[in-house]
């Protein structure tokens, strides 16, 4: 596994962790504040992972310069697809 795989697949663990945490506060009758700090610590951990798999997909994907036309076209779609389905 290459070093930025490496680097992602740290960040997943890391917020498998967060998660645990959020799960021992609801069993654990933690008041509310704490759970949504918990919970926003998350979903910016989610999201800094999704910005930066999304960054990689664009540098290997879009910016190769042996792609065709028709390739760079669907490719521009998928992206398109991906994109609105970050920022739902």
């Amino acid at each position: 596994m290459d070093k930025e795989k490496q680097k992602l697949v740290a960040r997943v663990k890391r917020i498998r962790g967060q998660v645990d945490s959020i799960e021992r506060s609801l069993t654990g009758g933690d008041n509310c504040a704490e759970i949504l700090m918990l919970l926003a610590t998350v979903r910016g951990g989610i999201n800094s992972l999704m910005a930066e798999v999304l960054e990689d997909h664009i540098r290997l994907h879009l910016l190769s310069p042996e792609k065709s036309v028709a390739d760079s076209q669907e490719l521009a779609e998928d992206m398109i697809e991906l994109v609105r389905a970050y920022l739902k």
